[in-house]
């Protein structure tokens, strides 16, 4: 832990970098900052808040937010399918190709327990599961306010155009159909991922 602060460059974050670190929506932090919980300034003649990095960290290790995201800049991604074997090989596939974190649940139950645990900034989400209702699943993640800046996108091997919009308005950030590329993944991961940050 000693050499978590050295992975971060600077000694000031804003509270969008702060967002990003503790994998919460920016408008928490303010709520943390204008509470008093996290202590920082206001620009000169701005709204904008600013905080230290030494803060935060106290903050962190006192409200016990995992230190993972000052260590690591890289992309978390949580592959939901009950299809153990082929969750399994794209999240071999993705480690391979990319810098990403990957985890696999298979169960709503072990989504719920991944996204406590790793805060994923991506979450691909099987619609037809066994066991589970991803309507279910996607509430879940919506009303976590720890996991509002989570992008959830719909997996489906049985999709009609007129349910791929259905799934859209429910509050799906994208549906991707089965059998789908490595590169359609990756760029729906990139695109969630730079919105995130």
């Amino acid at each position: 832990m000693s050499e978590t602060p050295n992975r971060i460059e600077k000694d000031v974050l804003t509270t969008g970098e702060v967002a990003r670190i503790c994998n919460v929506a920016s408008r928490t932090v303010s709520k943390w900052f204008d509470s008093g919980q996290l202590r920082g300034y206001r620009i000169p003649g701005s709204k904008d808040r600013r905080i230290p990095l030494s803060n935060l960290l106290a903050f962190m290790k006192q409200h016990q937010i995992p230190m993972d995201g000052l260590m690591s800049g890289n992309p978390r991604l949580l592959v939901v399918d009950s299809d153990r074997a082929a969750a399994d090989v794209l999240r071999q596939v993705l480690v391979e190709q990319t810098r990403y974190e990957v985890r696999v649940a298979t169960t709503p139950f072990e989504a719920g327990l991944e996204c406590e645990r790793f805060r994923p900034h991506v979450m691909l989400l099987d619609l037809h599961m066994t066991g589970g209702d991803a309507a279910t699943v996607l509430g879940m993640v919506r009303s976590t306010e720890e996991l509002q800046m989570t992008k959830v996108i719909g997996i489906s091997n049985r999709l009609t155009e007129g349910q791929t919009a259905q799934f859209a308005a429910q509050g799906f950030d994208g549906v991707l159909r089965k059998p789908f590329t490595v590169r359609q993944v990756i760029e729906l991961v990139e695109g969630a991922y730079a919105i995130a940050c």
